[in-house]
């Protein structure tokens, strides 16, 4: 089973480049978790410590408005949440609620901090992955919010058209 688990954690962006002896380590502190349907991983606004990556189901991630939880993405096995309260150590932005049965692997800030004891640049180079998903993240979000700006379809393709716009583009 941890095989099959570090592997999993090896296609992941956050854990390219990471070798097989310290996605063991690390794994040999993170609990498997079972989030019944319709259960969540998390609310938002709570504080959170961790990361998790799904290991089977589906999830979806909500944002609260006005008292109603409102769909901002599907997650399904092999993607990861929650990252950004182990950077920044502040409440959770979203919840996350089970769709089905999901098994996921916890791993905490404490659980990576281990990392860093025991190989840094290791340590370092999840960091900066951590860093580069959340930032790959961001730009998806300001194409979603500069589109809904403009009323412009999202897509790829308008994203590469902004970025190479230039302000007098947009008078």
């Amino acid at each position: 089973m941890v095989e099959a688990r570090v592997q999993l954690l090896q296609r992941m962006p956050i854990f390219g480049g990471i070798s097989t002896d310290i996605l063991e380590f690390l794994l040999t502190f993170c609990p498997v978790v079972s989030v019944a349907a319709d259960a969540f991983f998390f609310r938002e606004d709570e504080q959170g410590d961790s990361l998790f990556v799904l290991e089977t189901g589906e999830a979806t991630v909500l944002k609260s408005w006005h008292g109603e939880d409102h769909l901002i993405q599907c997650l399904r096995a092999g993607d990861c949440f929650g990252e950004m309260a182990v950077i920044d150590h502040c409440p959770r932005s979203a919840s996350v609620r089970a769709v089905e049965d999901c098994i996921a692997i916890r791993i905490s800030a404490a659980n990576l901090y281990r990392v860093y004891g025991r190989d840094l640049k290791q340590f370092v180079l999840i960091q900066m992955n951590m860093g580069r998903e959340v930032s790959r993240r961001l730009r998806e979000a300001n194409n979603r919010l500069f589109s809904a700006q403009m009323k412009a379809p999202v897509s790829v393709c308008n994203f590469r058209v902004l970025l190479s716009a230039k302000p007098r583009d947009f008078e």
